[in-house]
Protein backbone atom coordinates (compact mmCIF):
# COMPACT_ATOMS: atom_id res chain seq x y z
CA UNK A 1 0.00 0.00 0.00
CA UNK A 2 1.28 3.49 -0.98
CA UNK A 3 2.70 5.67 2.28
CA UNK A 4 0.28 8.34 2.66
CA UNK A 5 2.04 12.09 3.09
CA UNK A 6 1.26 14.54 5.41
CA UNK A 7 0.16 15.57 8.56
CA UNK A 8 2.25 12.67 9.89
CA UNK A 9 1.17 10.07 7.71
CA UNK A 10 -1.71 7.74 7.51
CA UNK A 11 -3.48 7.31 10.77
CA UNK A 12 -3.65 11.12 11.31
CA UNK A 13 -5.22 11.51 7.35
CA UNK A 14 -7.59 9.51 8.71
CA UNK A 15 -8.63 10.95 11.94
CA UNK A 16 -8.73 14.19 10.40
CA UNK A 17 -10.88 12.99 7.56
CA UNK A 18 -13.40 11.65 10.20
CA UNK A 19 -13.09 14.64 12.26
CA UNK A 20 -13.86 16.90 9.01
CA UNK A 21 -16.71 14.62 8.49
CA UNK A 22 -18.62 15.16 11.89
CA UNK A 23 -18.02 19.04 11.78
CA UNK A 24 -19.67 18.80 8.17
CA UNK A 25 -22.61 16.86 9.45
CA UNK A 26 -22.80 18.83 12.73
CA UNK A 27 -22.46 22.25 11.28
CA UNK A 28 -26.35 22.75 10.28
CA UNK A 29 -27.36 21.68 13.62
CA UNK A 30 -24.78 24.23 15.51
CA UNK A 31 -25.24 27.28 13.12
CA UNK A 32 -28.37 26.64 10.87
CA UNK A 33 -28.27 30.02 9.91
CA UNK A 34 -25.34 29.63 7.45
CA UNK A 35 -27.50 27.00 5.67
CA UNK A 36 -30.87 28.59 5.18
CA UNK A 37 -29.70 29.40 1.77
CA UNK A 38 -29.16 25.44 1.34
CA UNK A 39 -32.82 24.58 2.93
CA UNK A 40 -34.51 26.89 0.70
CA UNK A 41 -33.19 25.15 -2.70
CA UNK A 42 -34.03 21.61 -1.00
CA UNK A 43 -36.28 22.67 1.63
CA UNK A 44 -36.13 18.67 2.97
CA UNK A 45 -32.85 18.13 2.60
CA UNK A 46 -32.15 17.71 6.16
CA UNK A 47 -34.98 16.81 8.10
CA UNK A 48 -35.27 13.16 5.70
CA UNK A 49 -31.81 12.56 7.74
CA UNK A 50 -33.73 12.31 10.60
CA UNK A 51 -35.09 8.40 11.14
CA UNK A 52 -39.21 9.00 12.38
CA UNK A 53 -39.94 7.12 15.43
CA UNK A 54 -43.06 4.59 14.80
CA UNK A 55 -46.14 6.63 15.30
CA UNK A 56 -47.89 3.22 16.41
CA UNK A 57 -45.83 1.73 18.44
CA UNK A 58 -48.26 -0.17 20.37
CA UNK A 59 -50.00 -1.40 17.40
CA UNK A 60 -47.05 -2.51 15.99
CA UNK A 61 -45.24 -4.73 18.48
CA UNK A 62 -48.57 -6.25 19.05
CA UNK A 63 -48.32 -6.79 14.85
CA UNK A 64 -44.83 -8.52 15.25
CA UNK A 65 -45.96 -11.00 17.69
CA UNK A 66 -49.01 -12.09 15.48
CA UNK A 67 -49.68 -15.19 14.77
CA UNK A 68 -52.61 -16.71 11.97
CA UNK A 69 -54.52 -19.86 12.05
CA UNK A 70 -54.13 -21.75 8.59
CA UNK A 71 -57.71 -21.66 7.17
CA UNK A 72 -57.60 -17.81 7.88
CA UNK A 73 -54.60 -17.54 5.69
CA UNK A 74 -56.36 -20.41 2.91
CA UNK A 75 -59.03 -17.56 2.36
CA UNK A 76 -56.66 -14.41 2.22
CA UNK A 77 -54.69 -15.92 -0.85
CA UNK A 78 -57.72 -18.06 -2.60
CA UNK A 79 -58.75 -16.26 -6.04
CA UNK A 80 -61.46 -13.65 -6.56
CA UNK A 81 -64.91 -16.71 -7.58
CA UNK A 82 -66.63 -15.92 -11.00
CA UNK A 83 -68.48 -12.87 -10.49
CA UNK A 84 -70.82 -14.04 -13.15
CA UNK A 85 -68.96 -11.46 -16.00
CA UNK A 86 -66.24 -11.33 -18.85
CA UNK A 87 -64.54 -8.87 -20.84
CA UNK A 88 -66.71 -7.86 -24.10
CA UNK A 89 -64.42 -5.25 -26.47
CA UNK A 90 -65.93 -6.53 -29.50
CA UNK A 91 -68.08 -4.06 -31.53
CA UNK A 92 -72.01 -4.01 -32.06
CA UNK A 93 -71.49 -4.43 -35.63
CA UNK A 94 -68.57 -5.94 -37.79
CA UNK A 95 -65.32 -2.74 -37.63
CA UNK A 96 -64.79 -1.24 -40.87
CA UNK A 97 -62.61 1.93 -41.31
CA UNK A 98 -63.68 5.24 -43.30
CA UNK A 99 -63.37 5.50 -47.38
CA UNK A 100 -61.62 8.30 -46.76
CA UNK A 101 -59.55 9.40 -43.84
CA UNK A 102 -60.72 13.24 -42.75
CA UNK A 103 -57.58 14.12 -41.49
CA UNK A 104 -55.12 13.75 -38.89
CA UNK A 105 -54.81 14.35 -35.06
CA UNK A 106 -51.94 14.87 -33.43
CA UNK A 107 -51.98 14.83 -29.61
CA UNK A 108 -49.26 15.34 -26.90
CA UNK A 109 -49.56 13.95 -23.42
CA UNK A 110 -48.49 15.26 -20.04
CA UNK A 111 -48.22 13.25 -16.88
CA UNK A 112 -46.97 10.14 -15.56
CA UNK A 113 -47.20 6.75 -16.94
CA UNK A 114 -50.78 5.93 -16.12
CA UNK A 115 -52.19 9.35 -16.93
CA UNK A 116 -50.61 9.19 -20.60
CA UNK A 117 -52.29 5.22 -20.88
CA UNK A 118 -55.50 6.63 -20.71
CA UNK A 119 -54.98 10.06 -22.50
CA UNK A 120 -53.65 7.27 -25.69
CA UNK A 121 -57.16 5.46 -25.49
CA UNK A 122 -58.74 8.79 -25.42
CA UNK A 123 -57.35 9.68 -28.01
CA UNK A 124 -58.07 6.91 -30.15
CA UNK A 125 -61.46 7.64 -29.17
CA UNK A 126 -61.50 10.94 -30.40
CA UNK A 127 -59.80 10.02 -33.73
CA UNK A 128 -62.61 7.25 -34.35
CA UNK A 129 -65.42 9.65 -33.71
CA UNK A 130 -63.83 12.31 -36.11
CA UNK A 131 -63.21 9.27 -39.05
CA UNK A 132 -59.96 10.68 -38.75
CA UNK A 133 -56.23 9.05 -38.50
CA UNK A 134 -54.45 8.77 -35.33
CA UNK A 135 -50.54 9.44 -35.26
CA UNK A 136 -48.83 7.90 -32.69
CA UNK A 137 -49.09 10.12 -29.26
CA UNK A 138 -46.40 12.65 -28.37
CA UNK A 139 -45.25 12.07 -24.42
CA UNK A 140 -44.50 15.60 -23.10
CA UNK A 141 -41.25 15.35 -20.74
CA UNK A 142 -41.94 14.54 -17.17
CA UNK A 143 -41.63 18.23 -15.71
CA UNK A 144 -40.86 15.74 -12.12
CA UNK A 145 -39.23 12.61 -13.18
CA UNK A 146 -37.51 14.78 -16.39
CA UNK A 147 -38.04 11.48 -18.19
CA UNK A 148 -37.69 11.94 -21.69
CA UNK A 149 -39.24 8.53 -22.78
CA UNK A 150 -41.45 8.23 -26.16
CA UNK A 151 -44.44 5.85 -26.82
CA UNK A 152 -42.38 3.96 -29.03
CA UNK A 153 -39.65 3.44 -25.96
CA UNK A 154 -42.54 2.32 -23.79
CA UNK A 155 -45.52 0.49 -25.99
CA UNK A 156 -44.65 -2.14 -28.79
CA UNK A 157 -46.02 -0.12 -31.40
CA UNK A 158 -46.16 -2.93 -33.87
CA UNK A 159 -48.79 -4.59 -31.42
CA UNK A 160 -50.66 -1.75 -30.75
CA UNK A 161 -51.42 -1.05 -34.92
CA UNK A 162 -51.85 -4.85 -34.92
CA UNK A 163 -54.55 -5.29 -32.73
CA UNK A 164 -56.46 -1.95 -33.62
CA UNK A 165 -55.75 -2.21 -37.61
CA UNK A 166 -59.45 -2.71 -38.29
CA UNK A 167 -60.87 -0.21 -35.83
CA UNK A 168 -58.95 2.85 -36.33
CA UNK A 169 -56.21 4.03 -39.52
CA UNK A 170 -52.93 5.08 -37.17
CA UNK A 171 -49.47 6.39 -37.93
CA UNK A 172 -45.89 6.05 -37.05
CA UNK A 173 -45.71 9.87 -38.24
CA UNK A 174 -46.54 12.48 -40.27
CA UNK A 175 -46.22 12.61 -44.04
CA UNK A 176 -43.84 14.95 -45.33
CA UNK A 177 -46.75 17.05 -46.05
CA UNK A 178 -47.49 17.91 -42.91
CA UNK A 179 -43.58 17.47 -41.53
CA UNK A 180 -44.05 21.30 -39.99
CA UNK A 181 -46.65 20.07 -37.53
CA UNK A 182 -44.18 19.57 -34.72
CA UNK A 183 -44.40 19.57 -30.74
CA UNK A 184 -41.87 22.96 -31.55
CA UNK A 185 -44.22 24.94 -33.90
CA UNK A 186 -47.16 24.49 -31.48
CA UNK A 187 -44.79 26.62 -28.51
CA UNK A 188 -43.14 29.49 -30.51
CA UNK A 189 -46.90 30.93 -31.16
CA UNK A 190 -50.72 30.74 -31.12
CA UNK A 191 -51.01 28.18 -34.60
CA UNK A 192 -55.07 27.57 -36.13
CA UNK A 193 -54.44 23.85 -36.48
CA UNK A 194 -54.21 23.41 -32.27
CA UNK A 195 -56.99 22.67 -30.35
CA UNK A 196 -55.61 24.26 -27.11
CA UNK A 197 -59.29 24.89 -25.16
CA UNK A 198 -61.02 21.46 -25.11
CA UNK A 199 -62.83 21.17 -22.16
CA UNK A 200 -62.51 18.12 -19.39
CA UNK A 201 -64.72 15.52 -20.13
CA UNK A 202 -65.65 16.86 -23.98
CA UNK A 203 -68.70 15.19 -25.44
CA UNK A 204 -68.07 13.60 -29.04
CA UNK A 205 -70.42 16.34 -30.41
CA UNK A 206 -68.10 19.37 -29.08
CA UNK A 207 -65.10 17.54 -31.44
CA UNK A 208 -67.73 17.12 -33.89
CA UNK A 209 -68.00 21.19 -34.11
CA UNK A 210 -64.89 22.16 -32.66
CA UNK A 211 -62.09 20.01 -34.92
CA UNK A 212 -64.33 18.58 -37.81
CA UNK A 213 -63.94 22.04 -39.34
CA UNK A 214 -59.99 22.54 -38.90
CA UNK A 215 -59.88 18.98 -40.32
CA UNK A 216 -61.57 20.03 -43.17
CA UNK A 217 -59.59 23.00 -43.84
CA UNK A 218 -56.33 22.00 -42.91
CA UNK A 219 -56.12 18.12 -43.22
CA UNK A 220 -54.53 18.12 -39.15
CA UNK A 221 -54.90 18.74 -36.07
CA UNK A 222 -53.30 18.83 -32.80
CA UNK A 223 -54.92 18.88 -29.48
CA UNK A 224 -52.69 19.74 -26.49
CA UNK A 225 -53.50 19.67 -23.61
CA UNK A 226 -55.14 16.31 -23.52
CA UNK A 227 -55.54 15.17 -20.42
CA UNK A 228 -59.02 14.32 -19.09
CA UNK A 229 -60.06 15.46 -22.12
CA UNK A 230 -63.16 13.00 -23.57
CA UNK A 231 -66.17 12.49 -21.51
CA UNK A 232 -67.02 8.85 -19.92
CA UNK A 233 -71.09 9.26 -20.80
CA UNK A 234 -73.04 9.90 -23.61
CA UNK A 235 -71.23 8.03 -26.09
CA UNK A 236 -71.64 4.88 -27.68
CA UNK A 237 -71.23 1.47 -27.24
CA UNK A 238 -68.24 0.86 -29.78
CA UNK A 239 -66.75 3.84 -28.68
CA UNK A 240 -66.11 2.73 -25.29
CA UNK A 241 -65.46 -0.66 -25.82
CA UNK A 242 -62.69 0.89 -28.27
CA UNK A 243 -61.64 2.82 -25.04
CA UNK A 244 -60.76 -0.60 -23.45
CA UNK A 245 -59.29 -2.71 -26.10
CA UNK A 246 -56.77 0.34 -26.31
CA UNK A 247 -56.41 -0.13 -22.36
CA UNK A 248 -56.30 -3.73 -21.91
CA UNK A 249 -55.56 -5.39 -25.48
CA UNK A 250 -53.40 -2.97 -27.13
CA UNK A 251 -51.39 -1.16 -25.39
CA UNK A 252 -48.96 -3.91 -23.98
CA UNK A 253 -44.78 -3.20 -23.18
CA UNK A 254 -41.83 -3.39 -25.43
CA UNK A 255 -40.52 -6.67 -24.99
CA UNK A 256 -37.50 -5.77 -22.90
CA UNK A 257 -39.57 -4.44 -20.35
CA UNK A 258 -41.90 -7.57 -20.46
CA UNK A 259 -38.72 -10.09 -20.23
CA UNK A 260 -37.38 -7.82 -16.69
CA UNK A 261 -41.14 -8.22 -15.28
CA UNK A 262 -41.66 -12.03 -16.28
CA UNK A 263 -37.90 -12.62 -14.61
CA UNK A 264 -39.21 -10.63 -11.18
CA UNK A 265 -42.25 -12.34 -11.42
CA UNK A 266 -40.41 -16.21 -11.49
CA UNK A 267 -38.05 -14.72 -8.59
CA UNK A 268 -40.96 -13.94 -6.33
CA UNK A 269 -42.85 -17.16 -7.39
CA UNK A 270 -39.76 -19.27 -7.34
CA UNK A 271 -37.11 -17.61 -4.83
CA UNK A 272 -35.27 -20.91 -4.57
CA UNK A 273 -34.12 -21.01 -8.11
CA UNK A 274 -32.65 -17.53 -8.11
CA UNK A 275 -29.27 -16.42 -8.38
CA UNK A 276 -29.21 -14.51 -5.58
CA UNK A 277 -27.66 -15.77 -1.99
CA UNK A 278 -30.45 -14.43 0.42
CA UNK A 279 -33.62 -15.53 -2.07
CA UNK A 280 -31.67 -19.12 -2.19
CA UNK A 281 -32.49 -19.56 1.37
CA UNK A 282 -36.27 -18.59 1.31
CA UNK A 283 -38.04 -21.40 1.19
CA UNK A 284 -41.64 -22.22 0.75
CA UNK A 285 -43.71 -22.72 4.05
CA UNK A 286 -46.66 -24.85 4.23
CA UNK A 287 -49.12 -22.27 6.11
CA UNK A 288 -51.84 -22.85 4.01
CA UNK A 289 -50.99 -20.08 1.04
CA UNK A 290 -50.09 -22.12 -1.13
CA UNK A 291 -47.09 -22.41 -3.47
CA UNK A 292 -45.10 -19.19 -4.92
CA UNK A 293 -47.65 -16.53 -4.34
CA UNK A 294 -46.85 -12.73 -3.64
CA UNK A 295 -48.56 -9.21 -3.27
CA UNK A 296 -47.65 -6.45 -5.40
CA UNK A 297 -48.07 -3.36 -3.03
CA UNK A 298 -48.20 0.42 -4.85
CA UNK A 299 -46.43 2.48 -1.85
CA UNK A 300 -47.13 5.96 -3.23
CA UNK A 301 -45.21 7.83 -0.91
CA UNK A 302 -42.82 10.12 -2.25
CA UNK A 303 -42.12 13.69 -1.71
CA UNK A 304 -44.73 15.70 -4.02
CA UNK A 305 -47.63 12.73 -2.18
CA UNK A 306 -46.72 13.70 1.08
CA UNK A 307 -46.58 18.05 0.56
CA UNK A 308 -49.74 17.92 -1.29
CA UNK A 309 -51.69 16.11 1.02
CA UNK A 310 -51.30 18.39 3.91
CA UNK A 311 -51.33 15.77 6.34
CA UNK A 312 -48.72 15.13 9.74
CA UNK A 313 -46.53 11.86 9.41
CA UNK A 314 -44.31 12.32 12.51
CA UNK A 315 -41.61 13.90 11.53
CA UNK A 316 -41.98 16.15 14.45
CA UNK A 317 -41.71 20.19 13.70
CA UNK A 318 -38.77 19.79 11.22
CA UNK A 319 -40.69 17.96 8.51
CA UNK A 320 -43.78 20.13 8.94
CA UNK A 321 -41.39 22.86 8.23
CA UNK A 322 -39.83 20.89 5.19
CA UNK A 323 -42.74 19.81 3.57
CA UNK A 324 -44.44 23.65 3.77
CA UNK A 325 -41.64 25.22 2.36
CA UNK A 326 -41.60 22.42 -0.70
CA UNK A 327 -45.34 22.95 -0.68
CA UNK A 328 -45.13 26.68 -1.26
CA UNK A 329 -41.99 26.09 -3.85
CA UNK A 330 -44.09 23.48 -6.28
CA UNK A 331 -47.48 24.75 -5.69
CA UNK A 332 -47.17 28.11 -4.48
CA UNK A 333 -49.16 27.21 -1.36
CA UNK A 334 -52.39 26.33 -3.78
CA UNK A 335 -53.43 23.33 -1.89
CA UNK A 336 -56.34 22.67 -0.54
CA UNK A 337 -56.41 20.19 1.72
CA UNK A 338 -53.94 22.88 3.44
CA UNK A 339 -57.48 24.37 4.96
CA UNK A 340 -58.12 21.54 7.19
CA UNK A 341 -56.37 20.28 10.21
CA UNK A 342 -54.40 16.65 10.60
CA UNK A 343 -57.53 15.13 12.66
CA UNK A 344 -60.11 16.16 9.97
CA UNK A 345 -58.29 15.18 7.05
CA UNK A 346 -57.40 11.89 8.50
CA UNK A 347 -61.25 11.56 9.26
CA UNK A 348 -62.08 12.19 5.37
CA UNK A 349 -59.70 9.38 4.71
CA UNK A 350 -57.13 12.29 3.01
CA UNK A 351 -53.86 11.16 4.46
CA UNK A 352 -51.68 8.66 1.88
CA UNK A 353 -51.18 6.05 4.24
CA UNK A 354 -47.21 5.82 5.67
CA UNK A 355 -45.07 2.30 4.89
CA UNK A 356 -45.75 1.51 8.38
CA UNK A 357 -49.99 2.19 8.30
CA UNK A 358 -49.89 0.16 5.25
CA UNK A 359 -48.06 -2.77 6.89
CA UNK A 360 -50.43 -2.60 9.90
CA UNK A 361 -53.25 -2.78 7.47
CA UNK A 362 -51.68 -5.76 5.89
CA UNK A 363 -50.92 -7.73 9.10
CA UNK A 364 -54.44 -6.90 10.60
CA UNK A 365 -56.13 -8.66 7.12
CA UNK A 366 -53.98 -12.15 7.62
CA UNK A 367 -50.66 -11.40 6.09
CA UNK A 368 -47.30 -12.64 8.29
CA UNK A 369 -43.98 -12.53 7.72
CA UNK A 370 -43.66 -15.00 5.61
CA UNK A 371 -45.69 -13.10 3.14
CA UNK A 372 -43.69 -12.59 -0.34
CA UNK A 373 -44.28 -8.27 -0.89
CA UNK A 374 -43.22 -6.88 -4.00
CA UNK A 375 -42.76 -2.64 -3.40
CA UNK A 376 -43.53 -0.86 -6.73
CA UNK A 377 -42.99 2.37 -6.21
CA UNK A 378 -40.49 5.67 -6.88
CA UNK A 379 -38.43 6.97 -4.24
CA UNK A 380 -39.97 6.74 -0.81
CA UNK A 381 -39.94 9.99 1.43
CA UNK A 382 -37.58 9.84 4.41
CA UNK A 383 -36.03 7.36 2.74
CA UNK A 384 -34.89 3.58 4.32
CA UNK A 385 -35.92 5.01 7.86
CA UNK A 386 -39.35 5.20 6.27
CA UNK A 387 -39.33 1.66 5.53
CA UNK A 388 -38.22 0.60 9.06
CA UNK A 389 -41.05 -0.65 10.70
CA UNK A 390 -42.85 -1.89 7.37
CA UNK A 391 -40.05 -3.88 6.29
CA UNK A 392 -39.74 -5.47 10.10
CA UNK A 393 -43.31 -6.39 9.54
CA UNK A 394 -42.26 -8.12 6.05
CA UNK A 395 -39.10 -9.26 5.81
CA UNK A 396 -39.24 -10.95 2.40
CA UNK A 397 -40.07 -7.48 0.80
CA UNK A 398 -38.34 -7.10 -2.25
CA UNK A 399 -38.37 -4.94 -5.25
CA UNK A 400 -36.68 -4.15 -9.00
CA UNK A 401 -33.53 -3.28 -6.89
CA UNK A 402 -33.01 -7.18 -4.81
CA UNK A 403 -34.79 -8.95 -7.75
CA UNK A 404 -32.68 -7.90 -11.04
CA UNK A 405 -28.71 -7.15 -11.19
CA UNK A 406 -27.69 -4.00 -12.35
CA UNK A 407 -27.13 -5.52 -15.61
CA UNK A 408 -30.99 -6.41 -16.69
CA UNK A 409 -32.19 -2.97 -15.33
CA UNK A 410 -29.90 -1.13 -17.44
CA UNK A 411 -32.62 -0.12 -20.30
CA UNK A 412 -34.91 1.54 -17.77
CA UNK A 413 -32.33 3.07 -15.15
CA UNK A 414 -33.26 6.51 -14.98
CA UNK A 415 -36.49 5.99 -16.93
CA UNK A 416 -39.35 6.80 -14.33
CA UNK A 417 -42.31 5.57 -16.76
CA UNK A 418 -40.15 2.28 -18.06
CA UNK A 419 -39.55 2.01 -14.13
CA UNK A 420 -43.11 2.21 -13.84
CA UNK A 421 -44.04 0.20 -16.73
CA UNK A 422 -42.04 -2.87 -15.19
CA UNK A 423 -43.60 -2.24 -11.92
CA UNK A 424 -47.49 -2.06 -13.63
CA UNK A 425 -46.23 -5.10 -15.63
CA UNK A 426 -45.20 -7.55 -12.12
CA UNK A 427 -48.84 -6.08 -10.32
CA UNK A 428 -50.69 -7.58 -13.04
CA UNK A 429 -48.97 -10.53 -12.11
CA UNK A 430 -49.49 -10.87 -8.97
CA UNK A 431 -52.13 -12.94 -6.91
CA UNK A 432 -53.20 -9.80 -5.02
CA UNK A 433 -52.78 -6.23 -5.08
CA UNK A 434 -52.77 -3.26 -3.43
CA UNK A 435 -52.21 0.45 -2.94
CA UNK A 436 -51.10 2.84 0.07
CA UNK A 437 -53.38 5.63 -1.17
CA UNK A 438 -55.44 6.57 -4.33
CA UNK A 439 -54.03 8.17 -7.79
CA UNK A 440 -53.59 6.65 -11.14
CA UNK A 441 -51.66 3.78 -10.30
CA UNK A 442 -54.09 2.51 -7.67
CA UNK A 443 -56.89 3.41 -11.09
CA UNK A 444 -55.14 1.59 -13.65
CA UNK A 445 -54.71 -1.26 -11.69
CA UNK A 446 -58.35 -1.25 -9.74
CA UNK A 447 -60.13 -1.03 -13.51
CA UNK A 448 -57.09 -3.90 -15.28
CA UNK A 449 -57.61 -6.17 -12.23
CA UNK A 450 -61.13 -5.64 -12.41
CA UNK A 451 -61.52 -6.51 -16.39
CA UNK A 452 -59.72 -9.72 -15.60
CA UNK A 453 -61.12 -10.64 -12.52
CA UNK A 454 -58.13 -10.60 -10.25
CA UNK A 455 -58.06 -9.72 -6.45
CA UNK A 456 -57.29 -5.78 -5.40
CA UNK A 457 -57.30 -4.65 -2.03
CA UNK A 458 -58.59 -1.31 -1.83
CA UNK A 459 -57.56 0.19 1.23
CA UNK A 460 -60.75 2.13 3.50
CA UNK A 461 -58.86 5.43 4.03
CA UNK A 462 -61.26 6.82 6.12
CA UNK A 463 -61.83 4.04 8.78
CA UNK A 464 -58.25 3.95 8.58
CA UNK A 465 -57.65 7.52 9.37
CA UNK A 466 -59.92 6.93 12.35
CA UNK A 467 -58.57 3.91 13.57
CA UNK A 468 -54.83 5.25 13.52
CA UNK A 469 -56.18 8.60 15.49
CA UNK A 470 -57.08 6.55 17.96
CA UNK A 471 -53.93 5.52 20.40
CA UNK A 472 -56.04 3.78 22.93
CA UNK A 473 -56.94 0.95 20.45
CA UNK A 474 -56.25 -2.65 21.04
CA UNK A 475 -54.70 -4.38 18.19
CA UNK A 476 -57.95 -7.49 18.29
CA UNK A 477 -60.04 -4.13 18.46
CA UNK A 478 -58.11 -2.90 15.43
CA UNK A 479 -57.65 -6.25 13.49
CA UNK A 480 -61.57 -6.82 14.05
CA UNK A 481 -61.90 -3.33 12.60
CA UNK A 482 -59.82 -3.52 9.40
CA UNK A 483 -61.25 -6.84 8.71
CA UNK A 484 -64.66 -5.81 9.00
CA UNK A 485 -64.20 -2.46 7.06
CA UNK A 486 -62.74 -4.45 4.69
CA UNK A 487 -65.13 -7.09 3.31
CA UNK A 488 -66.12 -6.72 0.00
CA UNK A 489 -63.18 -4.60 -1.16
CA UNK A 490 -60.75 -7.38 -2.85
CA UNK A 491 -62.07 -6.43 -5.97
CA UNK A 492 -65.48 -7.50 -6.62
CA UNK A 493 -67.25 -5.55 -9.37
CA UNK A 494 -68.30 -2.43 -8.79
CA UNK A 495 -70.67 -0.79 -11.73
CA UNK A 496 -69.58 2.43 -13.11
CA UNK A 497 -71.82 5.50 -12.38
CA UNK A 498 -72.45 8.76 -14.14
CA UNK A 499 -68.72 10.55 -15.01
CA UNK A 500 -66.50 8.18 -13.32
CA UNK A 501 -63.57 6.32 -15.60
CA UNK A 502 -64.37 3.06 -17.38
CA UNK A 503 -60.24 2.67 -16.86
CA UNK A 504 -61.14 2.13 -13.19
CA UNK A 505 -64.81 0.89 -13.62
CA UNK A 506 -65.14 -1.26 -16.85
CA UNK A 507 -68.63 -2.69 -16.16
CA UNK A 508 -70.94 -2.21 -17.54
CA UNK A 509 -69.58 -0.59 -20.34
CA UNK A 510 -66.88 -3.00 -21.36
CA UNK A 511 -67.47 -6.03 -19.83
CA UNK A 512 -70.56 -8.34 -20.43
CA UNK A 513 -72.97 -11.08 -17.96
CA UNK A 514 -71.93 -14.45 -18.81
Amino acid sequence: MAKLSGFGGGRRRFNGGAMAGLLVILLPVFFPALFKPLSRASPSAFSEWNAPKPRHSRLLNSALRRQYPREEQKDLWTPLPDQGWRPCIDPTKPPALPEKSKGYIQVFLDGGLNQQRMGICDAVAVAKILNATIVIPHLEINPVWKDSSSFTDIFDVDHFIDVLKDDISIVRELPYEFSWSTREYYATGIRATRVKLAPVQASASWYQENVSPILESYGIAAISPFSHRLAFNDLSADIQRLRCKVNFQALAFVPHVRSLGDAIVGRLRYPSKADDNYLREVTDRDNGKGTGKFVVLHLRFDKDMAAHSACDFGGGKAEKMALAKYRQTIWQGRVVNSQFTDEELRNQGRCPLTPEEIGLLLAALGFDNSTRLYLASHKVYGGEARLSALRNLFPLMEDKKSLASTEERALIKGKASLLAAVDYYVSMHSDIFISASPGNMHNAMVGHRTFENLKTIRPNMALLGQLFSNKSLTWPEFQQAVVKGHKGRHGEIRLRKPKQSLYTYPAPDCMCRR
